[in-house]
């Protein structure tokens, strides 16, 4: 199954000039752990709760003098819209990522999709096969 089939095409995305003050009220208003970084379109960074955790409570810096840019993640691991879901888990699991940005065949940002996604998908296939076990057993 296609990627784009299972991403959110709702990806909350933002610019490297962004406060993360705003950051960090965008994510709790949209209930999501991270915002992908964009300039004109192409994902060139993610920042997540762990990173403004990390970067700015940890190292005690001023949240006035960040901006998303001081604390993305900058090595991005993306992912193709056509790509599988297989590709998904071995990208995720080969560069200790939980989220991957999707992009377009133009290269812009797309979407995004999650390890939650992938195991949501996962929960539902397992119960789609718990059923037919269920009607195909003897009774007990």
């Amino acid at each position: 199954m296609p990627v784009e089939n299972l991403a959110r095409s709702d990806v909350i995305s933002a610019t490297t000039d962004e406060p993360i003050h705003e950051l960090a009220s965008t994510m709790d208003d949209e209930s999501v752990g991270s915002v992908v970084i964009t300039d004109d379109g192409m994902p060139v960074g993610i920042v997540t709760d762990r990173d403004l955790m990390k970067h700015v409570l940890a190292e005690r810096t001023d949240p006035d003098d960040v901006v998303a840019g001081d604390v993305m993640t900058e090595d991005l691991c993306t992912i193709e819209h056509d790509a599988g879901f297989y590709q998904a888990t071995e990208l995720m699991s080969e560069h200790g990522v939980r989220r991957l940005p999707v992009t377009g065949s133009d290269g812009e940002l797309a979407g995004i999709i999650t390890i939650d996604d992938l195991n949501e998908l996962l929960a539902d296939e397992h119960q789609e096969l718990a059923g037919i076990i269920r009607k195909q057993r003897p009774p007990y």
